[in-house]
């Protein structure tokens, strides 16, 4: 106890010097939390990907279309399991500025494809039974308030409905993730009752997901559908579904190294910071280094009593800047339209945590090690 008195005495020397040293450290690792946070709503699908599934689209765009019947080829190939398809409805509902994505697919398909997302049984049966049914993500419910039963218009300006209104959904299940990292705001309706509603394209789907038997085949199994439909009027790109993602993820640019970059160079600008703090908290305290070291403080105390006055800084601004950002996941996302995942996860802040030990110790080690050589006759001359 009485070494963090002497500890956190020397911190109060200069409190104004002491404040904004650690309130730049406290922005730093907040601007650390803040952007992993992006990053994983960023590449949150890549996180979830199974390797086990494989995404199929046209060889020339994925705005492009393929034929429905492309399902029962693709499951004749060796090293398929299953396959399934999905389109991008583009519903609007309310106002075109409430974006969410949502997916004509087929229901006793879907869950087999997609083991991430969970629902009751009985909703299961439901959305079966319900020609207009639909499944939402438990985020997108609770972000529009809706709940089973309710019914949902959206308008699609790509795939108008024959009658010229909107399309009409009855809400049948909410959907959760088994995993934190699961995108749960989605809106799931079925494919019969889009196909035959819809003034043109029937038969025509978006895209397929495709279950492979052995996840070490994908490679091979790609080349298999690919070569099915080469030559076709519709050829196709297969790709495994985590590369799929990174490529979307990837058209804003190399998340991962914007992050590195931009964390990397906060950090050496605060470690300058810091280190400078320590530096001119160690030259003031010259001559009480001295009388310490009269008074039998020996080398190796005089350095630890220095780096923990690092540390201590590193520890508290650190702590609370990294604290603010995981503060600031509970309310949900801000912008669910466009980062529907949003959460700290807890592998960053072990990396976080880290940075803040990496900063206490580099900021204090050398105007440590100045303090621990500093000779007693030389100190206390200073005073004379």
């Amino acid at each position: 106890m009485k070494y963090f008195l002497l500890v956190a005495s020397s911190l109060r020397r200069k409190k104004l010097r002491t404040a904004l040293t650690m309130l730049s450290v406290a922005v730093a690792f907040l601007l650390f939390g803040v952007l992993a946070i992006l990053k994983q709503s960023l590449t949150a699908g890549i996180d979830v990907a199974d390797a086990s599934r494989i995404i199929v689209r046209h060889r020339v765009s994925i705005i492009q279309t393929l034929p429905a019947a492309y399902e029962a080829r693709m499951e004749r190939l060796s090293g398929v399991a299953d396959a399934m398809h999905l389109t991008w409805f583009n519903g609007i509902y309310q106002d075109p500025k409430n974006f969410f994505g949502n997916f004509p697919v087929k229901p006793e398909e879907f869950f087999s494809m997609y083991p991430e997302y969970v629902m009751p049984e009985e909703e299961k049966a439901a959305w079966q039974r319900t020609r207009n049914g639909a499944v939402v993500g438990r985020q997108l419910a609770d972000r529009f308030g809706w709940k089973v039963g309710d019914r949902i218009p959206l308008v699609s300006p790509i795939w108008p409905n024959k009658s010229g209104g909107a399309w009409e959904f009855e809400v049948v299940g909410i959907l959760d993730g088994a995993k934190k990292s699961t995108d749960l705001s989605g809106f799931y309706f079925r494919y019969d009752y889009f196909d035959e509603g819809r003034t043109y394209g029937e038969g025509q789907v978006g895209w397929y997901s495709v279950r492979i038997k052995d996840p070490r085949e994908a490679a091979a199994v790609a080349r298999a559908i690919d070569e099915e439909f080469a030559n076709s009027y519709a050829e196709t790109k297969a790709e495994p579904e985590g590369a799929f993602i990174q490529g979307w993820a990837q058209q804003i640019g190399d998340i991962g190294a914007i992050v590195t970059a931009i964390v990397g160079a906060v950090f050496f600008t605060i470690l300058l910071v810091a280190g400078n703090t320590m530096a001119q908290a160690v030259r003031e305290r010259t001559e009480e280094i001295g009388v310490l070291k009269a008074m039998g403080y020996s080398n190796g105390l005089v350095l630890g009593v220095v780096l923990a006055e690092s540390f201590l800084i590193a520890g508290l601004a650190g702590g609370a800047g990294l604290g603010f950002a995981w503060v600031m996941t509970l309310g949900g996302s801000p912008v669910p339209a466009m980062l529907p995942v949003f959460y700290l996860p807890g592998r960053e802040l072990v990396v976080g945590a880290g940075l803040v030990f990496v900063l206490g110790f580099l900021a204090g080690i050398l105007p440590a090690l100045q303090a621990m050589r500093l000779q007693i006759a030389v100190a206390l001359r200073r005073q004379a």
